[in-house]
């Protein structure tokens, strides 16, 4: 081969990682703006699909619903990492993107409950379903697809993106939301305002599916294929082969997950709610500053991984938490917004220690054949477990008289992770099969 020609190859490998690495951000960046406009918008859209005579149990309805979503994730990150593990990454994120963007136009296109009765929140729920099933399903698939698709000491920069591009479609959702009860006033926000962000959430996912089509399968799952090694049932071989790695795929998220919807979903309910030291709107501010910057950060943690290790920046995180968890809430309950902002800020450095890095982690402990569901399945439960859980924990502790106990609760998660972390081995030189 001339020189030329290598050259020609190189730039051609290039120019498919390029693309692996934008069609899985801006797909999962659009899956989570359709996932996350539920979670902002339902106290807006409550009264439409449940019997408008109580406001508030309306909305406790709506939010069932969306919890309901989360018992679905563990049986997409199984299913889908099945068929994802089958028939190819390609195919596995275009189902998901079909499935989310596709409900949310069910929800925008909803008859409400004056219209058709019981059937508007039994809609409602269905969809609300399936779109818990793809959320199950995205982040396995996109995890392999990114992680395959990199060079071998870029593999957690490549990661990395699983998680900017989800926190960026939960930013988006926010800000949307924001923009539209902020321009339109509650009648129209009521009756077709709402509609109109879920229309353009699906629009958006058009657009993802068009540049996930465009796909090229991964090398990884393609070399499977040709050596006859695509598994008959890819749950059961990782149960068989590899427990120990689905395992340790929960035990790494477990304090990663929990400490992330403390410190990302729920920080502005807590100072707001649960202790009352500021009002809603004011912590929101520092959470939105904080999370943009933890966004900006993740691709430099990833860089930094595939320099220093895994182990080294996974246990920064874990043991930064166990020695920071007590300051941190100590001084939430007597601050004011410039204390919840340092907190905030420091919090988030310290996370970006595992998020910039857990899909590549995860998934570097499973061979091709078996990727996507040793990932999804386990950490779908993880979350479901632990994240899924923790804002209802710490706000159980802050309101029964047990408000110093809210520390220890993140330090134990911390210091589990931190036992974790430096029992695992390490991966960066890992070559992927």
């Amino acid at each position: 081969m001339t020189v030329q020609e290598r050259n020609s190859e190189s730039e051609l490998a290039s120019r498919r990682r390029r693309k692996a690495l934008i069609a899985g951000s801006v797909g999962n960046t659009v899956e989570w703006i359709d996932w996350a406009l539920y979670s902002a918008l339902a106290p807006v859209f409550a009264s439409q699909f449940f019997p408008p005579a109580s406001p508030a149990a309306s909305l406790l309805a709506t939010l069932a619903v969306f919890a309901v979503g989360f018992l679905m994730r563990p049986v997409g990150g199984a299913l889908i990492g099945v068929f994802t593990d089958r028939h190819g990454r390609k195919k596995g994120l275009t189902l998901t993107i079909v499935m989310m963007a596709g409900c949310a136009f069910v929800i925008a296109l909803c008859p409400t409950y004056a219209q058709i009765g019981v059937a508007a929140p039994i809609i409602l729920l269905l969809a609300r379903l399936v779109q818990g099933f793809s959320a199950g399903g995205e982040f396995g698939s996109s995890s392999s697809l990114l992680v395959e698709s990199a060079t071998g000491m870029r593999r957690a920069f490549a990661g990395s993106w699983q998680q900017v591009s989800a926190g960026l479609g939960v930013l988006i959702a926010a800000v949307l939301s924001l923009i539209l009860t902020s321009t339109l006033d509650a009648e129209t926000m009521s009756t077709w305002g709402w509609r109109a962000a879920f229309i353009g959430g699906g629009l958006l996912g058009l657009v993802g599916l068009w540049l996930r089509i465009g796909l090229d399968e991964t090398d990884s799952f393609r070399a499977v294929q040709a050596a006859g090694r695509v598994a008959r049932n890819p749950l059961t071989e990782v149960f068989r082969k590899h427990p120990r790695e689905a395992l340790r795929v929960i035990g790494m998220a477990a304090a990663g997950v929990l400490i992330y919807y403390i410190w990302i979903n729920y920080m502005p309910g807590y100072v707001s709610a649960a202790i009352k030291t500021m009002d809603l709107q004011t912590a929101l501010v520092a959470n939105t500053i904080a999370l943009a910057y933890f966004l900006c950060l993740l691709p430099f943690v990833g860089i930094l991984a595939d320099r220093v290790g895994r182990k080294p920046v996974m246990l920064t995180f874990a043991g930064g938490f166990v020695v920071f968890a007590y300051p941190a809430f100590s001084l939430l309950g007597n601050g004011g917004f410039w204390t919840l902002f340092a907190v905030e800020m420091i919090g988030v450095t310290l996370l970006a220690g595992y998020a910039g890095l857990i899909a590549t982690v995860m998934a570097e402990q499973f061979p091709a054949e078996v990727r996507t569901t040793g990932i999804g399945f386990p950490y779908a439960i993880a979350v479901a477990v632990f994240g899924g859980t923790a804002p209802y924990v710490t706000t159980w502790l802050a309101t029964s008289g047990l408000q110093d106990w809210v520390w220890l609760y993140v330090a134990a998660a911390a210091f589990f992770g931190l036992v974790v972390y430096a029992r695992m081995p390490e991966t960066r030189d890992r070559v992927l099969t």
